[in-house]
């Protein structure tokens, strides 16, 4: 009879499981809604709660503190980011550099960098979340220079490389701080073009 119990158990509580990844999945997504619209004073556990269509007391039980909710949350969508990057060049891309710097540029000038940047800026008044973002930020950075790497199909042990590839990220982060007032894509079309043909003559 005990056997039996436990295989009922069992199967009871992957739905369980499977309801608890989809809760914590909507709050993550709907935390990096909510900083990209309304920055980080207007993004409270609540108003994420809310978005999500969980209760205040699901989300706490998921993300004990507001630090842990949005941290957990860039770096979620940071991840799932860097996943689709690599999913539309599975064979690298070093013949079309162009293209890659494009992908590259596309990541600074949507709501997770809106998000990211909202959390990069009160993270630089509030000394509990500046540890966290730090660290968060230099491990999404690290990932994110790894897969530019991966893509341009360079070798970065030869002198200058490394820094050219952080070069056109720095490039792509500035393009997305321009577009977050005014809609920059005539210009961005244009780097974008000419850091293509820069990293040819560079990259080799």
């Amino acid at each position: 009879m005990g056997g039996v119990s436990t295989v009922g158990d069992r199967v009871d509580r992957v739905p369980k499981q499977d309801r608890s990844r989809a809760t914590r999945q909507r709050l993550l997504e709907a935390a990096v809604a909510c900083l990209a619209e309304h920055g980080w004073a207007g993004s409270t556990v609540s108003v994420v709660a809310e978005r999500a269509g969980v209760s205040r007391g699901a989300a706490q039980h998921h993300f004990p503190t507001r630090e842990d909710l949005f941290t957990a949350a860039v770096e979620y969508v940071a991840e799932e980011r860097s996943t689709a990057l690599r999913a539309l060049f599975p064979e690298g891309a070093a013949g079309d550099r162009r293209a890659v710097v494009s992908a590259l540029v596309d990541l600074y000038t949507g709501p997770l960098f809106r998000a990211a940047l909202h959390l990069w800026v009160a993270a630089s008044n509030e000394d509990q979340l500046r540890p966290r973002v730090t660290e968060l930020e230099a491990r999404v950075g690290r990932e994110t220079h790894r897969i530019a790497v991966d893509l341009l199909g360079v070798d970065e042990s030869r002198p200058g490389v490394r820094e050219s590839v952080q070069g056109v990220l720095d490039m792509a982060r500035g393009l997305g701080l321009a577009n977050l007032l005014t809609d920059d894509a005539g210009r961005r079309d244009r780097v974008v073009a000419q850091w293509g043909l820069l990293l040819d003559e560079a990259l080799g």
